[in-house]
């Protein structure tokens, strides 16, 4: 079975694994509204000298919350660059140790990346922090990116506890 199959197993693997297909799906859309907002943009600008206003703002923030919610479904996958470099004569033990070790680390930074920038998105909004041209409410999309950073770390909890109660062959351990 794959390892990506072995996360999916029980419930808490599925609910992830689920969450994580929506938060990239919410991901994708965003993306796809920024894309076709550009070309617009970009047409009215060399046909019509029409562009659409701000539209660099909107693509800023529109990108912050689509890395935000990328980011679960990457993870979940086991889809970010790993250097293996020093630990390829390691056991298979070891491995998953430090795998899991890393997945442990990547969710405290998550977490870490989540507080602040919530506690950034509740201060903006104290402030009325608005966007320059569109005057657009900043805490707005600081508080979008925060479902995806929180998943993040909740998935990469998850790996970690899988790679330290998981042998390598995917069957359970026994306690």
């Amino acid at each position: 079975m794959s390892s990506d199959n072995r996360m999916r197993e029980g419930p808490v693997g599925r609910t992830l694994h689920v969450l994580c297909d929506v938060c990239a799906v919410v991901g994708g859309a965003v993306l796809i509204a920024m894309a076709v907002m550009t070309v617009v943009s970009v047409i009215g600008r060399t046909f019509f000298d029409a562009p659409i206003l701000g539209d660099v703002e909107l693509v800023q923030l529109g990108l912050a919350v689509c890395v935000a919610t990328f980011l679960p479904y990457t993870q979940f996958r086991s889809a970010n660059i790993i250097v293996d470099f020093f630990t390829t004569r390691a056991t298979p033990r070891t491995q998953r140790w430090m795998d899991g070790l890393g997945c442990l680390l990547y969710a405290l930074m998550t977490a870490l990346i989540a507080w602040r920038v919530y506690a950034g998105g509740m201060l903006s909004m104290e402030n009325q922090e608005t966007s320059m041209l569109m005057s657009l409410p900043i805490w707005l999309p600081y508080l979008l990116m925060v479902p995806g950073l929180v998943l993040c770390t909740l998935v990469g909890l998850y790996q970690a506890v899988r790679c330290w109660t998981t042998p390598p062959d995917g069957s359970q351990v026994q306690a």
